[in-house]
């Protein structure tokens, strides 16, 4: 840097002496530094101006090699332009028409000083130089974490990893992070935190970077994250990062709390599976002792476990204290390594009932039926008959039995708050005497003789009821339901059943009952359908009315002129026009008896009087 400032002092020097004498001055700008990417391309520019006219202007780009010497490689004339052979550049670098000099696939040695020298004819010549930085992006950081247990009782720090990143130019940097969090850089050695950076150029130029990191670790840090981070310039100027992956450390930390409870739920009844939890925060967990206390004080040993231990089916008798100890040898005594849990089995004892499995009552009679149990607490009762409940206690008290009081019943007992603890003994209650017929429902009418009737009588009672008919000798079908006894028959129905009836006995030891069907033959009048109302049947209807009317008009009339021909008779004022005419009225008749009997008009049939006993009387030739 002070090379080059000193370089442009002598220009401008140069520059005001060679006004102060009126010479022309020839002034080049270049740019102190330019910035490229490794393997890509650059452009070095070179601006020149004068203050007199330039001709045949010569532009040419020399490098400052390894030694200090300068070396051209590359020229443009304005009839000629090339690059100069057997150079470190040659095939990579020409000169534009606007005097900057092109560099392609740019290399790490290309990091160096440009020199870019302008000749103009009479204006003279001049001359600037530029720094061209080589930027290439180191590869992402790897760490490399301890394998091996970290134990936080050791009482200097440990080496928890090396963080690594290669091919950076400029050298990057490495910053350490725990939780998120950065750590400051410690390069001195201590009992705390430290770090260890290393820095190598490799053969192609570019920098790999290593840190390691030495920390002295605590039980917090058992869920804590490290990674690192590597930070490095890019061209302009910028910063940027890269992170590597993030990784925890396995710590051996010694117990400091243990936790012992029940996995199952807390209401553990006989027969339930129950798991035992032994939790120690220690690393690595240690094993575990399981004991069981006696109420004596005397002590069960149980053996060794990893930490979960499962009593199978268990029973009253598994009820008690147990104790977990955790084995863990490297935490200091004040820590307490034992813990207790009580265990309390629910349990239910086999259910009894009184009177025991039957008991006999005679009908109309009465029975008490009780149920007794023990448990881990006081049960409750109820008794059922099928899924009736019948009492909510201990004891059922059945009164003035029927027979429908007998069947099953059944004491349930249960522990109140404790789901599935249920138990329960059944009895059976036989209600004895006479055989009795249910009255059900029946329908003894037929429509005819012959038709087939079917009839069914049901008797209870116990024994058991034997059932029979009159008239004997039908062949019936009996079955049983509860105390319930059905015998059924189908006959064909006769004038004796009609008078006699059909007759069903049931009887057993204690008594007999009889019920007799009644057979009725009943003859079904024909239903009339009345005709459906259509506008075809109003239309028939309506004509039929009018035919109807009109004939009654016509009788009517018919009669009013009968009626009037017999007052002329009587009058005698009726003229006869032929002889021999016999008397219209019969003599032996009286005018009372006379009935009028009308016929239809049909050819074949005839009109005439009818006597007083409804015989049609001759007609006479008038």
């Amino acid at each position: 840097m002070e090379a080059r400032l000193a370089h442009l002092l002598c220009v401008l020097v140069f520059a005001a002496a060679a006004l102060r004498g009126g010479q022309a001055v020839l002034q080049v700008s270049v740019p102190p530094e330019v910035d490229a990417e490794l393997g890509k391309s650059v452009s070095i520019p070179c601006i020149y101006s004068s203050s007199s006219k330039t001709s045949n202007v010569i532009v040419e780009w020399f490098i400052t090699e390894r030694g200090g010497d300068r070396q051209r490689v590359a020229y443009r004339s304005s009839s000629d332009s090339g690059t100069d052979k057997n150079t470190e550049l040659s095939g990579r670098v020409s000169v534009d028409q606007d005097s900057s000099l092109s560099l392609s696939a740019v290399e790490i040695g290309d990091e160096r000083d440009f020199h870019c020298q302008i000749t103009a004819g009479p204006a003279g010549s001049g001359e600037g130089s530029a720094h061209l930085r080589v930027y290439s992006a180191p590869q992402t950081p790897e760490v490399s974490p301890q394998t091996k247990i970290i134990s936080v009782t050791d009482p200097s720090v440990s080496e928890v990893s090396t963080c690594t990143s290669k091919n950076g130019n400029p050298a990057p940097k490495i910053i350490w992070y725990k939780d998120s969090t950065p750590l400051p850089e410690v390069t001195e050695s201590n009992d705390n935190m430290y770090m260890v950076p290393r820095v190598v150029k490799e053969s192609s130029g570019l920098y790999t970077i290593t840190n390691t990191l030495y920390f002295k670790t605590s039980k917090e840090d058992k869920d804590s994250q490290f990674h690192c981070q590597v930070e490095y310039v890019v061209p302009g100027g910028r910063t940027e990062t890269k992170d590597s992956p993030k990784f925890s450390l396995s710590l051996h930390y010694y117990t400091e709390e243990v936790t012992f409870a029940l996995v199952t739920p807390k209401k553990v009844k006989e027969g339930d599976d129950v798991t035992l939890k032994c939790k120690a925060d220690g690393f690595p967990e240690p094993e575990y002792e399981l004991t069981k206390i006696q109420p004596d004080g005397s002590i069960e040993d149980k053996g060794t476990f990893s930490g979960m231990f499962t009593l199978r089916s268990v029973t009253r008798n598994d009820g008690g204290k147990y104790r977990c100890e955790a084995l863990d040898f490297d935490s200091p005594p004040e820590v307490k390594l034992k813990k207790d849990v009580t265990l309390l089995v629910h349990y239910l004892d086999p259910v009894t009932v009184s009177p025991s499995s039957s008991v006999s009552v005679p009908l109309g009679g009465s029975v008490d039926l009780g149920c007794t149990t023990t448990g881990s607490k006081t049960p409750s009762f109820m008794w059922k008959k099928g899924s009736q409940v019948v009492s909510q206690s201990a004891s059922l008290v059945l009164k003035e039995v029927s027979f429908e009081a007998a069947g099953s019943y059944s004491c349930v007992a249960s522990v109140p708050g404790i789901s599935g603890l249920v138990k329960e003994a059944i009895t059976n209650v036989t209600v004895t005497g006479k055989a009795q017929i249910v009255d059900l429902p029946y329908s003894g009418r037929v429509s005819k003789e012959g038709e087939l009737l079917t009839l069914s009588c049901t008797a209870q009672g116990h024994p058991e009821p034997q059932i029979s008919w009159t008239p004997t000798g039908l062949e019936a079908i009996s079955s049983v339901t509860g105390n319930k006894v059905t015998s059924t028959v189908t006959l064909p129905v006769t004038p004796i059943l009609v008078d006699s009836g059909v007759i069903c006995e049931a009887s057993n030891e204690h008594g007999s009952s009889r019920k007799k069907f009644n057979v009725n033959i009943h003859k079904e009048t024909p239903t009339v359908t009345p005709p459906v109302d259509t506008e075809a049947n109003r239309q028939e209807q309506g004509g039929s009315g009018a035919a109807v009317i009109a004939v009654v008009v016509c009788v009517l009339l018919l009669l009013i002129l009968v009626g009037f021909l017999y007052f002329l008779q009587k009058k005698g004022k009726l003229p006869c026009g032929r002889q021999g005419k016999e008397d219209i009225v019969n003599t032996e008749a009286n005018a009372d008896e006379i009935v009028v009997e009308m016929k239809s008009g049909k050819p074949n049939e005839e009109a005439g009087l009818l006597d007083s006993n409804g015989r049609q009387r001759p007609m006479r030739d008038q």
